[in-house]
């Protein structure tokens, strides 16, 4: 564990100390604000694109200097899927160093007590021992689609780690699994599998649709996180966890996308057919993170996929449908 400059106070009970979530808009970001507006935190500091850009130092450095925050969750990063990367890796790259550079210098410069870094399970190499450990990182070449991407959010673990070793400096680093949940981003051209398969499906039953066509087998399997897991463990990291090594955070539990479709098709409620094409590739066959250090500190996931998905559709209705 890391001395860092902690005080003896637990996070969880300075509940009027000032915490800046960067990025509180997106899926991550708006599940931890209500996650510690839920704890009864009455302080949270947060700031739109528009008002706060996080790519200029400047701005970032006159920001920390004015608000002087306690704790930071780093949750802002520019994110998108294989063809978003394929088609604009420089900003992949350039703007996700941009941001964590410099947030986590500042936060350090400015008296912070703690930082908590998060990142993504593409940090690992292609073909990582499954379940992926913490110590795979580093240990083969990474999935060159996205490799901009994770480039950026491997330096910003090893910048916590190195502020931690030289400054003494309070910032750990979280690695979640594939998430999901409300505020995700059910573009038809760029979204992730989960939330791309209940749009699918949503429209097929709006449409009267016989059919809905999955690309592949079915058979590879994924792991997936609901965002508020997500939220509870960034909550119970940032008051039980002073380590110098990245934490993967994961529900520990495989479903193949052939159950993982099913299950969207009965929560959405298409009664048509769910059609395998074989001829489409199903990409890697295994993706699961070892999670054993974070439930051995006393972590679990408590959010079950059925209810989850329930609770994801539900937004969607809301917030989505056209």
């Amino acid at each position: 564990m890391g001395d860092s400059n902690k005080d003896s106070c637990s996070f969880l009970s300075e509940k009027s100390a000032k915490i800046f979530v960067a990025g509180h808009r997106g899926l991550v970001g708006s599940a931890i604000v209500r996650k510690l507006l839920s704890l009864g935190f009455t302080n949270l500091l947060l700031r739109t694109h528009a008002e706060l850009d996080l790519t200029r130092q400047s701005d970032v450095e006159s920001f920390f200097a004015a608000e002087k925050p306690s704790y930071v969750i780093v949750a802002a990063a520019k994110v998108g899927g294989i063809h978003a990367n394929n088609t604009y890796p420089a900003e992949f790259i350039a703007i996700n160093l941009q941001i964590q550079t410099n947030v986590i210098d500042s936060a350090f410069r400015y008296g912070v007590k703690k930082l908590l870094f998060l990142g993504s399970s593409c940090i690992y190499p292609k073909f990582a021992p499954q379940p992926i450990p913490e110590n795979a990182l580093l240990t083969g070449p990474l999935e060159p689609t996205n490799e901009w991407y994770a480039i950026a959010k491997i330096a910003g673990i090893k910048m916590c780690q190195a502020y931690q070793i030289q400054y003494k400096f309070n910032a750990i680093s979280g690695m979640p699994t594939n998430l999901y949940g409300p505020n995700d981003n059910f573009h038809p051209e760029n979204s992730h599998v989960l939330p791309a398969l209940m749009r699918r499906f949503h429209e097929a039953k709006v449409n009267g649709a016989k059919e809905v066509v999955v690309w592949g087998t079915g058979s590879p399997l994924r792991e997936f996180l609901h965002v508020d897991d997500l939220a509870d463990a960034v909550v119970f990291m940032m008051d039980e966890y002073d380590g110098l090594e990245h934490l993967n955070v994961g529900s520990g539990k495989e479903v193949s996308i052939k159950e993982l479709a099913e299950l969207v098709k009965e929560v959405v409620g298409f009664e048509g057919e769910l059609v395998w094409d074989s001829s489409k590739p199903d990409g890697t066959p295994r993706k699961l993170m070892d999670s054993s250090k974070l439930a051995g500190l006393g972590w679990r996931a408590k959010v079950e996929l059925r209810d989850g998905l329930a609770d994801t559709y539900k937004w969607y209705l809301e917030n989505v449908k056209q």
